[in-house]
């Protein structure tokens, strides 16, 4: 019995091994859900279409606060991080509120493009933390 179990341990045993240096990789939801909503305003804006982002302002700002009080992942510098993911947060409240007051499109797109510039250097960041 112990013949025909060998093969198989050692199978199980070189495919279980995990190098010491290697990380789990970290699913940070909260920027993916706050990335959904960017992606869904800011692509259309570019062509004209501020429909988008003046239905969906107030989600953003919303996705913006839960993603700032989420835990970041190991391996990135946590206080620029969270100097960024705070940044994010006035600017999606900012623009919430310039939705509101129905600001010119012009307006709109430039606010929109300055926080999407934001959103990237953390997601840039954790990019190129998760190559590593």
């Amino acid at each position: 019995m112990l013949k025909s179990v060998a093969p198989l341990l050692t199978f199980l045993l070189l495919f279980s091994f995990v190098p010491s240096g290697a990380q789990e990789k970290f699913e940070w939801k909260e920027m993916d859900d706050f990335h959904t909503v960017m992606s869904g305003t800011f692509h259309p804006s570019q062509g004209g279409d501020l429909g988008p982002i003046r239905s969906r302002s107030g989600e953003m700002a919303e996705k913006a606060v839960t993603w700032q009080k989420s835990k970041v992942p190991d391996g990135l510098n946590k206080k620029e991080i969270r100097a960024s993911l705070k940044k994010l947060v006035a600017s999606s409240k900012e623009l919430d509120k310039l939705v509101k007051i129905n600001a010119d499109d012009e307006t709109l797109k430039q606010k929109l493009s300055s926080l999407h510039d934001v959103f990237h250097g953390i997601k840039d960041a954790y990019d190129k933390k998760e190559k590593m």
